[in-house]
């Protein structure tokens, strides 16, 4: 099944280029939610940025579907959401989060991604 995003393609601007790629849930991408949970890991690949981006209310079962989720480019996510811009250089390891998608992000110190 084809996804139709939230944005069109045309929509998106240059906000942070040269991060490399990420993975984002479709809550962000087709659903059109702001980023309310993200974190970094260590890089699968060398155009990987680590970056994982979710709306924060995906259950286990949706997080385990890949049809769920896509890879993208960091900037396509901070159109979506430039709320994110100013983490984008956060070393590996690092979670933050906010409650609300209007809140700002805080860092999170107990978090283990599911690797």
């Amino acid at each position: 099944m084809k996804k139709r995003f939230a944005k069109a393609a045309g929509d998106i601007r240059s906000l942070a280029d040269g991060h490399g790629a990420c993975i984002a849930t479709d809550r962000i991408t087709v659903d059109g939610m702001r980023v309310r949970f993200m974190y970094r890991e260590k890089p699968d690949n060398s155009i990987d940025s680590g970056w994982r981006f979710m709306a924060g209310d995906e259950t286990d079962q949706y997080m385990d579907n890949p049809a769920n989720h896509g890879v993208y480019d960091v900037n396509t996510i901070a159109n979506y959401d430039p709320d994110i811009i100013p983490h984008l250089d956060a070393p590996e390891g690092s979670t933050f989060e906010r409650v609300n998608a209007s809140d700002p992000f805080v860092e999170v110190f107990d978090f283990q991604s599911r690797e």
